[in-house]
């Protein structure tokens, strides 16, 4: 995706209804040693930081649960539009683990430090509205019977998107995430 230059927009959605994405197996997770929780770990954040360093823009379509590593994917997306259905949270503390794939980082440039913190702390799940109210989704839409109303939305975003100036909205892009690190 980052070579090819027909791609504009990327839109990430689940197959599965009701779910974007349920995080790690964390009962695989149990049966590996430090070495390999290490490893997996990193090649985790790294997914992460190559999603978030796609050169075009990133939507997640939330229609369900995005759940710690699944909220850290939806975060690593440059935009998030989720139903008023769907539940979200870091939960990982309640697993006593920590958000590995940047979501720490991630999450409080969201919606700010003491609310990721709560958030975080808590592992707390949250609906599409609140998440809406809080900064951490663009938009938050009422489901359809389809079970795809983020999607549709997500597409919608991306038409409006499409007609922009490709180098501009690359540009673009860039320059916010790099202005982010200053």
């Amino acid at each position: 995706l980052r070579f090819d230059e027909k791609v504009r927009v990327v839109v990430f959605k689940s197959q599965v209804k009701g779910v974007f994405c349920a995080g790690a197996d964390l009962k695989e997770r149990a049966e590996m040693d430090d070495a390999e929780v290490g490893l997996f770990v990193r090649r985790l954040r790294n997914l992460m930081d190559e999603i978030a360093a796609l050169p075009v823009p990133t939507i997640a379509a939330i229609d369900g649960y995005a759940l710690g590593g699944g909220l850290e994917l939806a975060l690593a997306c440059d935009l998030r539009v989720a139903a008023s259905s769907a539940k979200m949270g870091l939960i990982e503390t309640t697993r006593g683990l920590l958000p590995g794939a940047g979501g720490t980082q991630r999450l409080p440039r969201c919606v700010g430090i003491g609310l990721a913190k709560e958030l975080i702390f808590t592992g707390r799940q949250i609906d599409g509205q609140q998440a809406f109210s809080m900064g951490l989704v663009n938009h938050s839409v009422p489901q359809n019977s389809e079970g795809d109303a983020a999607y549709q939305r997500a597409l919608a975003l991306a038409k409006e998107i499409l007609p922009q100036a490709p180098f501009a909205v690359k540009m673009g892009k860039l320059a916010i995430n790099r202005g982010m690190e200053v």
